[in-house]
């Protein structure tokens, strides 16, 4: 089987490769030869016109595509060989209506009829017209206009050579590029003077097409005349009127496609001098360009759609054009990616000799906070698309600032094809810290715990809070809403995504730049109390150490008065920032407690058994730490005391000793994260506390 499948591989490696692209160009000039000498049937030169036809248009768009004239340099060969299959077709067609035109005036096909009768109503008379105008339009304003350009530019680009060359040969000396990039330019230069010198010669191909048209159905009209009455038998009005319609319905479909060439010499380059050749030249340009195939698909795939027209001919290039399309719109992104990664390790592997040298503006700082997007994503960051990710964003830096007390930093958001398509990846100085996706025009309806029923579409969970959720359509939303769903949008599920890790990472957030911009916001109200502190007293390191402990258990530092207050009461004999941390806690206990239970009612919290206190004192004190076993214990109980106070709406709050808190809270923090530890200190005097759970009492 292996061996099976390479014989099968190989033709298809060989006709997608290099050889393929260079026999293109000998096979091409030997089918058209062999059409002037063999006779076709009928339905092939329906194919054959109509891929005349459509190559013309092919032509024609890439010249409204290119950038400048030598990117495509296989014009000329264009030209000539498009010239060569229209006067082969001619030859064929010629052959098929002096033989069997007798027959019919679908004797040489459908195209042929279709152009003889559709276009011009049947009627010869003005069949001769139309063909006649066709072909001055061609031959008198396109092609001579051409022409004209060609003189001209092949005359200004002789005269301006000498001019580049030495404008080439100083920068050299110069040292402003090397000797690769001269040699460059210099074929660049040379390309362009051959271009503009053989210009005015390719037009001639299109004059001469243009002569050889009226001469052929002239030819066709007699001919047909003559073979019709000598040896077929029929009067001169039938005779006439047969092989004048086929006549003019061969003329005029080569005339138009020879119009359109002409239309493109006038915006296009000729032949140039290049290193590939004329075989690679046609497959690696002309049909590189997916949106070019797209187009003559769609406007050949209109024209089958005519009624009259030959539908199977048309519609079959149409679809054959539009699947290659298809097929390179899809290796395009590919081919790119690897290109531009070949290009990073050659630059890297083996760097121009002019390079400029690395300077410390090369060094690129990582964000700290950045957001990259897929493709499908890129509509809701793009405010030229109406995005609204960006005004979310900058709310949410806002609000935050507003709540915990200092301003996070900017977040860059970037595009990343590598990425999923609807995938989103949110970073922490570099490190990935959470990701998600989500489905524009699509809405989330997220399971609180009391929906009454279940709606269609994508299981999937909240990516902030971990909700079991479903992707739904819009016309679901309102279903979802009145089953119990909390909906949002796509742009509201990364949104709050995003607030919920800034508030979990503001410890990592809060650098010595953010904690000096707020010394320096202080000072501008209360400038003593920074000045005689920092750093005479407490060191900006210190400072910012406590202000992190402070985030990481999420208490706001809004209040930067009072730390400073306590900083400066205690910091000059406490130097250890954990104290300094606890003794800050208790000058914010109002609004700690405040936080966790609005207004005035009762706190019912957890507290710990009284032997548990006992061992946790002793080990405390001891600075033994706590022993595994009680630790699992210790969390399992946590655990389900958590649960519990969440089943009943309560604030999961443990209150302890307050030398314990610390300890404590370090400990419960790494499992149960959203369980908050209090001292008894720290409570108002006013509140009063209710002891829901106890914790210990298996221990």
């Amino acid at each position: 089987m292996s061996a099976m499948a390479n014989l099968i591989r190989l033709p298809q490696q060989f006709m997608g490769g290099k050889q393929f692209k260079g026999l293109a160009g000998p096979v091409l000039i030997i089918l058209i030869l062999s059409m002037m000498v063999l006779p076709l049937p009928a339905f092939l030169l329906d194919l054959l016109f109509t891929f005349n036809i459509a190559m013309s248009v092919m032509v024609l768009l890439v010249a409204m595509y290119t950038m400048k004239a030598l990117d495509f340099a296989a014009f000329p060969a264009v030209l000539l060989f498009s010239t060569l299959l229209r006067l082969s077709l001619n030859v064929a067609s010629t052959r098929v209506v002096l033989m069997h035109g007798h027959t019919g005036p679908d004797a040489a096909g459908k195209v042929i009829e279709a152009f003889g009768h559709f276009l011009v109503g049947g009627n010869f008379a003005v069949g001769v017209m139309v063909f006649i105008i066709l072909v001055i339009i061609n031959f008198m304003v396109i092609t001579k206009g051409a022409g004209r350009i060609a003189e001209v530019g092949a005359r200004f680009m002789l005269d301006a050579m000498p001019g580049k060359q030495m404008a080439i040969d100083a920068d050299l000396n110069a040292g402003l590029i090397g000797e690769d990039v001269a040699r460059k330019r210099r074929t660049e230069v040379a390309q362009e003077a051959d271009f503009y010198g053989s210009m005015d010669g390719a037009s001639k191909f299109v004059r001469g097409d243009a002569i050889a048209g009226i001469l052929i159905l002239f030819i066709n009209i007699i001919g047909g005349l003559v073979v019709g009455m000598l040896q077929h038998g029929l009067d001169f009005s039938a005779a006439g009127k047969t092989y004048t319609l086929l006549a003019i319905g061969d003329g005029l479909v080569a005339q138009i496609p020879a119009l359109v060439i002409s239309t493109a010499a006038g915006v296009i380059v000729s032949r140039v001098t290049t290193d590939e050749d004329v075989g690679r030249q046609l497959t690696g340009q002309l049909f590189s360009n997916p949106q070019v195939l797209f187009l003559t698909a769609g406007i050949i795939g209109l024209m089958g759609l005519i009624p009259g027209m030959p539908n199977l001919a048309f519609l079959l290039i149409a679809g054959g054009l539009g699947y290659y399309g298809y097929r390179l719109a899809q290796r395009k992104p590919q081919q790119q990616r690897a290109a531009e990664a070949a290009a990073a390790a050659q630059a890297t592997a083996a760097p121009s000799v002019d390079a400029a040298e690395a300077t410390w503006d090369d060094v690129a700082l990582i964000d700290p906070l950045a957001m990259e997007v897929g493709y499908r994503l890129i509509p809701l960051v793009d405010q030229s698309q109406q995005g609204e990710l960006l005004g979310r964003i900058k709310s949410i830096r806002k609000r935050i600032a507003q709540e915990i007390g200092f301003l996070v930093p900017v977040v860059h958001i970037r595009d990343n094809l590598e990425r999923g398509p609807n995938t989103y990846v949110i970073s922490l100085k570099g490190v990935e810290i959470g990701r998600g996706e989500a489905f524009p025009n699509m809405w989330m309806a997220i399971n609180p715990g009391q929906v009454t029923g279940t709606v269609p579409g994508t299981p999937t969970q909240d990516p902030a809070f971990g909700l079991p959720a479903v992707w739904i359509e819009s016309n679901l939303r309102q279903q979802a809403q009145i089953q119990g769903y909390t909906v949002v949008d796509a742009c509201t599920v990364m949104a709050t995504h995003l607030n919920h890790l800034i508030q979990t990472h503001a410890a990592e957030l809060l650098g010595r730049q953010e904690v000096q911009q707020l010394l320096d916001q202080i000072a501008k109200t209360a400038p003593k109390l920074t000045e005689e502190l920092v750093p005479k007293v407490l060191s900006l390191s210190t400072l910012h150490k406590v202000l992190q402990n402070l985030l990481e258990e999420e208490v706001s530092i809004r209040d930067m008065r009072t730390i400073l207050d306590v900083m400066a009461e205690h910091a000059p004999t406490v130097k250890d920032a954990t104290e300094l941390t606890s003794l800050t806690r208790l000058a914010l206990s109002r609004a700690i407690v405040q936080q966790l239970f609005p207004g005035d009612s009762e706190l019912q919290v957890m507290g710990l058994d009284a032997s548990l206190d006992r061992v946790l004192q002793q080990a405390l004190t001891s600075n033994s730490g706590i022993e595994p076993g009680l630790a699992d214990n210790l969390l399992r109980e946590a655990q389900a005391a958590v649960e519990r106070q969440e089943q009943l709406g309560i604030a999961p709050v443990l209150v302890v000793q307050h030398g314990l808190r610390v300890l404590l809270a370090r400990f419960l923090r790494r499992s149960i994260p959203r369980l908050k530890v209090l001292s008894h200190a720290e409570i108002p005097d006013s509140r009063h506390i209710k002891i829901t759970a106890t914790l210990g009492g298996r221990v």
